[in-house]
Order: structure tokens, then C-alpha cells, then sequence
């Protein structure tokens, strides 16, 4: 589940770039900063995918902004005249419902970082 969510992060970040190249200067900073968080989010997931147990706090972290997302699109669709909140909804809600059933399925929640930045196996 994680290797789709990091491969379409990924794919949208590629397809970001011609969005950002053809803003116009009203939106080039937001198209580049969406691009960039596509990145780092292709990262994210691409750690959880691999020590799914060694980051407790990313987990969370990563499930709190795609169901921030989801509901906040869900409420502007409710308000009308907001464009994308469908495709907003359709994808981070699909990526909102992968990252909880990832994060149930392995577990996520049985390490936690120590005071020193490593991580404690939970019993």
C-alpha cells in the first residue's frame, strides 16, 4: 500500500513540473511548494515502506495532513465555487484510507522514538 502511495506521490510530483513551469506569477510559489511537498511525501512513504515500525510520530504525522485534506475539501465542496475539491478528495481520501490500513496491517504504532532520536521496540 505504501509503494502506491510513494509511486503516485512521485508521478505527481513529474507532473507537477509542467504545472509549475506554466504559472503564472501569482501562483508559481504555491505550484513550486506543492511540488516540493509531493516529493518529500514520496519520501515519507517510501521510509514507512520500508521500517514501517521505525517511525511512530511519521505516521501520524503523514494520516493527519491526507485526512486534513480530505475533510478540508469535503468542506469547500459543502461551500461551492472552490475548484478541485473533487479530485482533491478522490485522491488524498484513496490515500487517507491506504495509509490507515497500512498503518493498522503493520502496526505502526509498536515503536516509539526515545529521548535520544532512536527507536524502542514496543512489547
Amino acid at each position: 500500500m505504501l509503494w502506491l502511495a510513494a509511486v503516485g506521490a512521485a508521478g505527481a510530483a513529474l507532473t507537477a513540473a509542467s504545472t509549475v513551469w506554466d504559472a503564472d506569477g501569482g501562483t508559481k510559489v504555491v505550484e513550486t511548494w506543492r511540488a516540493y511537498g509531493l516529493v518529500v511525501f514520496a519520501g515519507l512513504f517510501v521510509l514507512l515502506a520500508l521500517a514501517p515500525r521505525s517511525y511512530r510520530g511519521v505516521w501520524e504525522l503523514v494520516i493527519f495532513h491526507k485526512i486534513a485534506l480530505t475533510v478540508t475539501a469535503l468542506l469547500y465542496a459543502a461551500h461551492g465555487g472552490i475548484a478541485d475539491t473533487a479530485t482533491i478528495v478522490g485522491w488524498d481520501g484513496t490515500v487517507s484510507v491506504l495509509l490507515v490500513g497500512a498503518y493498522v496491517l503493520s502496526r505502526g504504532w509498536t515503536s516509539s522514538p526515545d529521548w535520544r532520536g532512536t527507536t524502542q521496540r514496543a512489547g
